[in-house]
């Protein structure tokens, strides 16, 4: 048993390295020795060195920290502590993610730094509050998915929405749909399949945590020049919330103060004239849907539609149907009195 342990030194060592030092935090000699005497296996102050020179030799980034007395750490890793905290917060932030399945990935991410660098990062966790899924499908259907795009197979699924009391109800009559997967996006929080529907010649959008019974089918995936002329990039910029509609080129008057949002959604590259020192227009392609008028409404005057005149038509009809349903109601004399 002696011998099989010391045949695993190095691995014995490297665990130590990797477990308990980072560029701020070293081990000494005589304190690598006792670890390794914790595990069962004997060490010399002089067979450590080789060691070190052995893993250095491997690609091991193990230096000399200017500490006394000496320590030697692995300085540098796949992930900076900056680096863990970024994908630790974009953990915490996945919506489609539930808390078990949340928390069990912020552990897996903490180890791979440091035990120091845990500690700290555990001090900076803070998820209270945050909506999350209330099921685990969206792994098992995101698996699903990316087989059938592998096999070039269509996917077979019901989906569902929510009605006024919270509950899913089938969509479509509750038929089975067939679609052939395009491409997995994440967005939002969420998960989405973009489909190609060979009926209507379409890009439909699905929430994958809203398909249920999802399996590859035995129909081989449709082929032909829409899927793979498929732009991702371009239907994303034009896409809001990954709701789906016609594509439509609009020119909007844009305030000033509110161009930094523009850039945010549309990018650096959006094409843009000024017009004055205040104004600015934008030409840009966009998808015609209730959620496009609703993120434009957030800007109230500061945005503009000044074309198409077709599609300004319809964002005023969408304003003037809120107004509207606020008025349609008497008032409550309970209420009023309040």
């Amino acid at each position: 048993m002696d011998n099989e342990r010391q045949k695993l030194k190095l691995l014995h060592l490297m665990r130590l390295f990797y477990r308990h030092t980072d560029e701020q935090h070293g081990l000494t000699t005589p304190q690598l020795i006792e670890l390794l005497a914790e595990a069962g296996i004997d060490a010399e102050r002089k067979s450590i060195y080789r060691d070190i020179d052995t893993l250095r030799s491997f690609g091991f980034d193990i230096q000399k920290l200017p500490t006394r007395p000496t320590t030697y750490a692995l300085v540098s890793r796949s992930f900076t502590a900056a680096e863990l905290m970024l994908l630790i917060d974009a953990v915490q932030s996945s919506r489609f993610l539930t808390e078990r399945i949340s928390n069990k990935l912020v552990r897996g991410v903490a180890e791979l730094g440091s035990k120091h660098q845990v500690r700290s990062l555990a001090k900076h966790v803070h998820v209270e509050g945050r909506i999350r899924m209330q099921n685990e499908s969206v792994f098992h259907n995101v698996d699903v998915i990316h087989e059938a795009l592998a096999a070039k197979r269509k996917v077979a699924f019901r989906y569902v929405k929510h009605d006024v009391n919270k509950r899913p109800v089938a969509q479509g009559n509750g038929r089975t749909y067939l679609e052939t997967p395009v491409r997995l996006v994440y967005s939002e929080g969420c998960y989405y399949l973009i489909a190609y529907n060979e009926k209507h010649e379409s890009f439909p959008v699905y929430r994958v945590d809203r398909m249920q019974g999802l399996r590859i089918a035995d129909e081989s995936a449709v082929r032909n020049e829409a899927i793979a002329t498929f732009d991702i990039s371009a239907f994303s910029s034009r896409t809001f919330s990954m709701f789906g509609g016609e594509a439509v080129p609009v020119t909007l008057l844009v305030s000033a103060e509110v161009m930094s949002a523009m850039i945010d959604r549309f990018g650096k590259d959006v094409e843009v004239t000024s017009v004055d020192e205040d104004h600015a227009r934008l030409w840009t392609t966009v998808t015609a849907s209730p959620t496009f008028f609703g993120w434009l409404a957030q800007f109230g005057t500061a945005v503009r539609i000044e074309k198409p005149a077709g599609l300004a038509a319809q964002y005023t009809a969408y304003l003037q149907d809120i107004v509207a349903s606020y008025g349609e109601k008497e008032e409550d004399p309970a209420a009023a009195e309040e």
